[in-house]
């Protein structure tokens, strides 16, 4: 059996995978940094996990971004979860401190 041969990738290909790991890694720190800046109150006044899960949750997603070994589900799992935090938590827990 012959061995399949993989090119190389290109090096478009490698600087836009290297801006997305910047953007995503860029992602994770704003929504640690924007968790830690809540009281734990305003988590359970807006029905959200409360804020040592959020915060350990963005927290490992922000050290596996950092980590070079190819985690790739994992990291998207927690990439998922940043996101989520940005567009269902933060606008809930912003909502409480205008009210």
């Amino acid at each position: 059996m012959d061995a399949v041969f993989v090119p190389p990738a290109s090096e478009a290909e490698l600087w836009i995978m290297l801006g997305i790991s910047f953007v995503l890694l860029a992602v994770k720190i704003f929504a640690l940094v924007n968790a830690l800046l809540y009281s734990s109150e305003s988590y359970d006044a807006a029905g959200k996990l409360n804020k040592t899960t959020w915060c350990a949750l963005l927290g490992v997603g922000l050290l596996l971004q950092l980590v070079p070994v190819p985690i790739g589900l994992v990291n998207l799992i927690m990439t998922i979860a940043a996101l989520v935090y940005l567009a269902d938590v933060r606008p809930a827990l912003a909502g409480l401190r205008r009210r």
